[in-house]
């Protein structure tokens, strides 16, 4: 257990979707019976940390998720709010509708994602400033220059596939956007790293993937039938 500190869940389904490749949103697509976006909804919902939630959506698409969440029975309050062009435009416009202590930042279209690592990344913030889900990978991975000539091959078991949740102390998180708002960061612990604060992994598992192409949708539902959140 942690001090008692606020909470906030930030969702986000703005995304284009543009590799899911069907014109709409995978968000609100159809997973065994709920919405994608129902399943990370009804996580944050009934987490005992949790005390509110925003859902950070497109500006055409925020009448969809506000009848959502007048449809549903929230034991929370949940908010939507417009998200940007980007994801760090999005964490920004959500993280800033909200006073809490703690935030932790979710994929929408991670469906699978468990209360143990949403636990485990609120309660990790005790001692550092971010924390994220993550699990490691199982290739090796090589980087290479502009010209795809490889300069350096990663110790496998040091390098780690990146997840959310994502779970941050806000008032430095909203300090890291606004300090580099104009630097494209892919996720928000790259923006506590530039600021030089420590962000730890906390190990998942292969089931918590992010519905990207419509294939993964059979997959991720064949995975949820037999799996516990």
């Amino acid at each position: 257990m942690i001090n008692k500190r606020t909470v906030t869940a930030v969702i986000l389904v703005a995304g284009n979707s543009t590799r899911y490749g069907q014109n709409r949103n995978k968000n609100f697509e159809m997973l065994n019976g709920n919405m994608v976006l129902e399943y990370s909804l009804n996580a944050f919902n009934t987490n005992n940390y949790i005390d509110n939630i925003i859902i950070a959506s497109k500006e055409d698409e925020k009448e969809t998720v506000e009848n959502i969440i007048n449809e549903k029975n929230l034991k929370k309050k949940v908010t939507a709010v417009v998200g940007g062009k980007t994801r760090q435009e999005s964490v920004y416009n959500a993280i800033s509708k909200t006073d809490s202590d703690i935030v932790i930042i979710h994929d929408g279209a991670r469906p699978a994602i468990k209360q143990k690592y949403i636990n485990e990344c609120i309660e990790n913030m005790e001692t550092v400033k971010g924390a994220t889900i993550g699990v490691k990978s199982k290739d090796t991975i090589k980087i290479t220059d502009e010209n795809n000539i490889v300069v350096e091959t990663t110790k496998r078991a040091n390098t780690w596939i990146i997840q959310t949740p994502q779970c941050f102390d806000r008032k430095i998180l909203l300090n890291m956007h606004e300090k580099y708002k104009n630097e494209e960061c892919t996720d928000d612990c790259m923006l506590l790293e530039k600021g030089n604060y420590k962000v730890k992994i906390i190990e998942g598992d292969y089931t918590n993937i992010k519905i990207t192409t419509y294939e993964d949708i059979n997959v991720i539902a064949e995975l949820m039938k037999g799996t516990k959140q």
